[in-house]
């Protein structure tokens, strides 16, 4: 049996890395004709780091990446609100959280493939399943026939559309940019990721590899987000932030900025069908707001691997893998929307007693909310 992996991202090719290991013979369509150093930064979590260390790989992205020591909710002027102390989880782990830059990560993950078939240029059109198997036929004219397939192609999953078309992507009315440049930060900062909270605005400074900050910046809007922002100039939309956030948006080339929208995936009862099976954020995409969008896909490609390799068949292989994953990914979708909607308040009144109220709030609460997302049962 040959498992058919439709999509080459971190997910993807997480769950092909976990397959070969297994010993379970793969092959991955991409759609995209070229890798490049495209992308944003990452900050792949212990829970992440726990599934690449499985994997033999957790001291090469250490090497490659830059250890964070906090994690901080701060005011506009970057005063910190409330913040997670890291080192208890590195002391019970053994592991750290890892900035690091979204095209390392992937060639790091594509060098562990060398045998595995990359075919490229291979955007899904159809999805057929017929008695020889799954019959894919792709936007470039050619057709593959494949035993499994698991989707791992992402919010707009090609493969989700076909087996489950009534599925609904959910927009969070929030816009989002996002940069990575060479930036020299104060020491202290180096290690710590922030995230400013403002009036219906936000902006997270992200200290990655070799001396480059990732930094995201977010905004509400009412109604049609290219009405609302076409032509802003983004340093004047935060000019009220700490100078510091408006340095790294003018230091940023503006053909290297990617803006998107913030939106999730409504939640899906059930993530196979047939011999179909979803993951990442085919299955369970969130918003960015707990930073977990990318860690859950590697949970899910462990688990997944795993459940194929001892399970006699590809049926009880995906229940099992959506009984194993489907409460925790689901929550952390929950969660995160919360969060996004607490981060963008817009009426002075109400931010000015989010931030007294975040203040407030003890450690030792965001330690336990965090215990429950670096947790691995499986």
């Amino acid at each position: 049996m040959k498992i058919t992996i439709i999509g080459a991202g971190i997910g993807g090719l997480t769950l092909a890395i976990a397959l070969q290991k297994k010993g379970i013979e793969v092959e991955i369509f991409e759609a995209t004709s070229a890798f490049g150093k495209v992308g944003a930064g990452i900050v792949l979590a212990i829970n992440a780091m726990q599934v690449y260390q499985r994997l033999g790989l957790a001291q090469q992205l250490k090497a490659n990446g830059n250890c964070l020591e906090k994690m901080a909710i701060t005011s506009a002027d970057l005063k910190i609100m409330a913040r997670n102390e890291l080192a208890y989880f590195e002391k019970k782990y053994t592991l750290n959280n890892v900035a690091i830059h979204r095209a390392t990560l992937h060639k790091i993950l594509l060098s562990e493939l060398s045998n595995v078939p990359l075919h490229l240029n291979k955007k899904l059109k159809k999805l057929e399943e017929r008695v020889e198997g799954i019959h894919l036929e792709f936007l470039d004219g050619t057709t593959h026939t494949a035993d499994l397939v698991i989707g791992a192609d992402g919010i707009h999953s090609g493969v989700r559309q076909s087996i489950f078309p009534q599925a609904k992507e959910r927009f969070a009315k929030q816009l989002c940019w996002r940069g990575v440049v060479p930036f020299k930060l104060e020491k202290g900062m180096d290690t710590t990721m922030r995230e400013a909270w403002g009036n219906g605005r936000r902006f997270g400074i992200v200290p990655i590899e070799k001396g480059q900050v990732y930094w995201f910046a977010c905004v509400s809007y009412q109604k049609n987000a290219k009405e609302a922002f076409e032509g802003t100039d983004l340093s004047a939309l935060f000019s009220d932030f700490d100078p510091l956030v408006t340095q790294l948006i003018k230091a940023s080339p503006s053909n290297q900025i990617i803006e998107a929208e913030l939106s999730d995936l409504e939640l899906l009862k059930t993530w196979h069908k047939g011999k179909v099976c979803l993951m990442g954020d085919a299955a369970h995409a969130t918003t960015p707001n707990m930073g977990q969008g990318a860690n859950q896909a590697i949970e899910s490609a462990w688990v997944l691997a795993d459940c194929l390799a001892k399970e006699a068949d590809y049926h009880t292989a995906f229940e099992r893998f959506q009984k194993t994953r489907q409460a925790k990914a689901h929550q952390i979708i929950k969660t995160s929307w919360q969060i996004g909607k607490l981060a963008h308040l817009q009426n002075p009144v109400l931010t000015t007693f989010r931030n007294a109220m975040v203040r407030i709030t003890p450690d030792a609460i965001g330690r336990k909310q965090l215990g429950k997302v670096f947790e691995l049962n499986y």
